[in-house]
């Protein structure tokens, strides 16, 4: 039985806890025994989260189990934090198994001195003030969790899930966290460093409604000849004034936004499928493997064979 200790406190994010939770949960109910789940909070009492949920803990942090895993959540309440809390995950947390933070739950881990030396992540929006405010820490703005060995720190919101899943497939294998993620209806995602952005998020949305247009074309068809010509000629545009509006509005040149989009529906394919380099080559608009593994090793320093075997799993 490891035990999972969740702490509580108020304006806590609402995901954060009840996201990782219920993997968990779903774990133990996959193997009965295998997650003990409790909830704590400073002096045991109910706390409201950001959204304006209450949510009553099973004990007081004094009065907790010592804990296999220690999992702080994230939110607006971290920013202003107790120093009574700080001070428990200073003394405590050390003792625990294994650290885990969701979101913004890494300032607190890194107020407690816990995350000294470590590579660790947080919400995108918040990576630039956890490196500034504590130099000793390497913080990496781009992976969705990151593991430094008994501490593993996640990005925003639903990446406790994605990294929750992480840990029940290190815990009770690959099976397990397959069938909890199929029950959870979301993605098992294998790999902690996958973008927090996708290519749409990573830019913005153009304002006109030709142009956002041409964004989903492209998203649903990276395989096609997608040139500035033909890209231009569906927004009923002409080459010149679309690749100019394009970037004004996105913030990224046309060419730019396709290669991007390309080598994440190659990076998907090569981890969730077992087609063949040449065929998703071509599924990608990239023609020929050799052009695909050209764009792998500009982008991740990894040739796509490379790249499936680190990231694709085992069956």
């Amino acid at each position: 039985m490891r035990t999972v200790l969740v702490v509580l406190f108020d304006d806590v994010q609402s995901l954060d806890v009840t996201g990782p939770i219920e993997v968990f949960a779903g774990a133990d109910v996959y193997r009965g025994g295998s997650y003990g789940i409790v909830t704590a909070s400073l002096d045991g009492a109910p706390v409201r989260t950001s959204s304006g949920l209450t949510l009553v803990p099973d004990h007081s942090l004094a009065d907790a189990p010592a804990p296999h895993t220690l999992l702080v959540p994230g939110g607006p309440g971290t920013r202003d934090a107790d120093p009574r809390l700080i001070d428990w995950l200073r003394r405590h947390g050390p003792r625990a198994e294994r650290l885990v933070s969701v979101c913004t739950g890494a300032g607190l881990l890194a107020e407690a001195g816990l995350l000294d030396g470590r590579r660790v992540t947080t919400h995108w929006a918040y990576c630039a003030e956890l490196a500034r405010d504590h130099p000793a820490i390497e913080v990496d703005p781009d992976p969705i969790y990151v593991r430094d060995g008994n501490v593993a720190t996640s990005a925003g919101v639903t990446a406790g899930i994605d990294l929750a899943l992480a840990l029940v497939e290190e815990d009770l294998g690959r099976d397990a966290a397959l069938t909890i993620a199929r029950h959870l209806v979301v993605f098992l995602r294998r790999p902690g460093n996958q973008a927090q952005f996708s290519a749409q998020l990573a830019v913005q949305t153009a304002q006109r409604e030709p142009l956002r247009e041409v964004q989903q074309w492209i998203t649903e068809h990276p395989g096609d000849e997608l040139s500035v010509e033909s890209l231009a000629a569906r927004a009923r545009l002409s080459p010149r004034h679309f690749a100019r509006a394009f970037q004004a509005e996105t913030g990224m040149t046309p060419g730019r936004y396709v290669d991007r989009v390309r080598l994440e529906h190659a990076r998907r394919l090569l981890e969730d499928t077992t087609d063949g380099v040449e065929e998703i080559s071509r599924a990608c608009g990239y023609g020929t493997p050799e052009a695909m593994r050209r764009a792998f090793v500009r982008t991740l320093a990894a040739s796509p064979a490379e790249y499936r075997r680190r990231f694709h799993p085992a069956r």
